[in-house]
């Protein structure tokens, strides 16, 4: 494998680790697939988009000037972190309006998931009919990449890279060193137990969607930032998130993002080998293979 690919391959795979991070929390602790979780992504993309544009405008271009070597300006950067709140806010509010209602009627696993396939239709239509179909960028900007060792990126490409992997360390922290974070283990473990020892459960839940979805936010506006903005765009990662989470075993958040790397890598390699069109097997044929030899994934524990 070529250093190229690798590094195509993780830039790419930061992007599903991301996301897979928020998949595998949801089902750890709320027992279903939420298939709507791509589509958070693509929100929070929109939400920095239209955030950007606004802030650029207010400041009269200022806020819009690339900074250093990147194509973008603070406008983006404030943009985003006002997207994640806004991305998080949309997730608590399907939750209240959708899943919180069927929870609480002890609705099965399989109603929950038809129900966030309701859900990610939706959104998906909304934002359709609220921006159009025609694809969208954050910026117009040329880059030339940074050439090292046999390998070429662009710094917006190492930026997100390295943004990714704070994230995932920020994430860990909060899991095991936070009253919150041992809280969510719990609830993950056993809810009624859990309930039963003063735990507030539904807090509990409430922090797992917003983190999520912050963290769907953030991978969203990578992915803008790096390829397009398109309603779609959630849709074309959901099946790569679903594939890593599962790989990295179901509430491993760093299982989850190196799974993401490797699903990364596969789409790269594939890519580079037979073609761009072969490009979606490759999460399939992984979460294929996974649940097949390894169902607990690379992180996850045997219930056997």
């Amino acid at each position: 494998m070529s250093p190229q690919i690798l590094v195509d391959g993780l830039i790419a795979g930061s992007m599903i680790g991301l996301g897979a991070i928020g998949v595998t929390l949801t089902y750890s602790i709320l027992r279903f697939a939420n298939f709507a979780h791509g589509d958070y992504l693509a929100w929070g993309a929109y939400f920095a988009l239209a955030l950007s544009g606004a802030l650029g405008s207010l400041a009269g271009g200022a806020l819009a000037a690339p900074i250093g070597p990147f194509s973008f300006g603070w406008s983006l950067p404030l943009a985003a972190l006002a997207a994640t709140a806004l991305t998080a806010g949309l997730a608590l509010l399907v939750d209240a309006l959708l899943f919180g209602p069927l929870r609480r009627r002890g609705s099965s696993v399989i109603i929950l998931v038809m129900a966030s396939f309701g859900a990610a239709l939706t959104l998906r239509s909304l934002l359709e009919f609220t921006f159009t179909s025609k694809p969208f960028y954050y910026t117009g900007e040329l880059q030339i990449a940074v050439r090292f060792a046999g390998m070429r990126a662009t710094p917006d490409q190492l930026l997100s890279l390295a943004v990714a992997l704070v994230l995932v360390i920020l994430v860990h922290l909060l899991l095991t060193r936070t009253a919150i974070g041992r809280e969510m283990r719990a609830v993950a473990e056993n809810p009624g137990l859990a309930g039963v020892a003063g735990v507030d459960v539904r807090r509990v839940v409430r922090t797992v969607w917003a983190l999520g979805a912050v963290l769907a936010c953030m991978a969203g506006v990578m992915a803008g930032l790096l390829i397009q903005i398109r309603p779609q765009m959630g849709l074309d990662l959901l099946l790569p998130l679903f594939a890593a989470a599962i790989l990295g075993g179901i509430g491993s958040v760093p299982g989850a993002m190196l799974a993401g790397l490797i699903v990364g890598v596969g789409e790269a390699a594939t890519v580079a080998v037979v073609g761009a069109q072969w490009r979606a097997a490759v999460a399939f044929v992984i979460l294929v293979a996974i649940l097949l030899l390894r169902p607990q994934g690379l992180f996850g524990r045997s219930d056997g």
